[in-house]
């Protein structure tokens, strides 16, 4: 008795929400997708099985953020420290979303912002996709309505046309022609950059990479043939970083490649920074 169950619930782990299913399409004859079993299945032939964790790798390979770095991203962000951001976009995201659609998360790491829209739009659907398999196999548990999936952001996105309500775009590579395609007409792509100001008190201790002050100039510049900016907000929050939280917040990202780990050592004390966000909201156009 007790087996079956065991047998019934890992059945379930890796069962992949059906409207994500429905939205893939095969990367090699861009076929429809069943789920027989535990693999995903185009009526071609070509089969991809789902890992145990629930993620489904469509890419072949995996990259992108090590173990490492993705361990010390889902500890500072279950620590609640950017929660206001998660709150900001789950509201701006599931507004513009219809019962029973689907939120894409392009670079959707461990999931943590996807998981958030979907506490919000409970009648949702959530497709993350990211290289790095050690980040999916923490989004795919983000919540029971998120698909993962292993794939490139710079190449055509296994998605139907048309398929997505909303796309969003959290501190990853922006590919605009496949966010376009993948949205319905008028869907909203939310797009989230830090501030030029991003933990500025941070970087007067340590050699971090600067913020360009004029990236929203650029995207706006790069999105306004086929998107129109509806709304734009700036997210400030006030934190108090213990050592610990310093070592997370530089390893969960690209400047784990660039502090040297003396001068991590040397913050004994915790700091107040200031982390700063803008969240954009666009409108596709036709």
């Amino acid at each position: 008795m007790s087996r079956g169950r065991s047998d019934e619930k890992a059945t379930q782990q890796v069962s992949f929400p059906p409207v994500a299913l429905g939205a893939l399409r095969c990367p090699h004859c861009l076929s429809p997708f069943t789920q027989p079993g535990r693999s995903l299945k185009c009526e071609t032939g070509h089969s991809f099985d789902l890992a145990r964790q629930g993620y489904v790798n469509l890419l072949g390979s995996g990259v992108g953020d090590t173990k490492e770095m993705v361990a010390a991203r889902f500890d500072f962000l279950a620590a609640g420290h950017y929660a206001p951001l998660a709150r900001l976009v789950a509201h701006e995201a599931a507004r513009d979303l219809r019962r029973d659609g689907l939120v894409v998360d392009a670079g959707t790491g461990t999931g943590y912002y996807l998981g958030a829209v979907l506490a919000r739009a409970h009648a949702s659907t959530g497709l993350g996709m990211d290289t790095s398999t050690a980040a999916l196999r923490r989004a795919a548990r983000a919540h029971p309505a998120i698909g993962a999936v292993v794939w490139d952001l710079w190449r055509p996105w296994p998605l139907q046309d048309q398929s997505a309500d909303v796309i969003m775009n959290i501190f990853a590579p922006r590919n605009l022609a496949e966010s376009h395609r993948v949205l319905r007409p008028e869907g909203t792509l939310l797009v989230v950059t830090p501030d030029s100001t991003h933990l500025a008190e941070l970087r007067d201790h340590l050699e971090m990479l600067n913020v360009d002050a004029d990236k929203l100039t650029r995207l706006d510049s790069s999105l306004q043939s086929q998107f129109s900016l509806t709304g734009r907000h700036d997210c400030e929050i006030e934190l108090t970083l213990t050592p610990q939280d310093v070592h997370r917040i530089v390893h969960m990202g690209p400047n784990a490649y660039h502090v040297p780990p003396t001068a991590l050592d040397a913050i004994q004390s915790s700091l107040t920074v200031t982390a700063a966000f803008v969240v954009s909201v666009y409108r596709r156009e036709a």
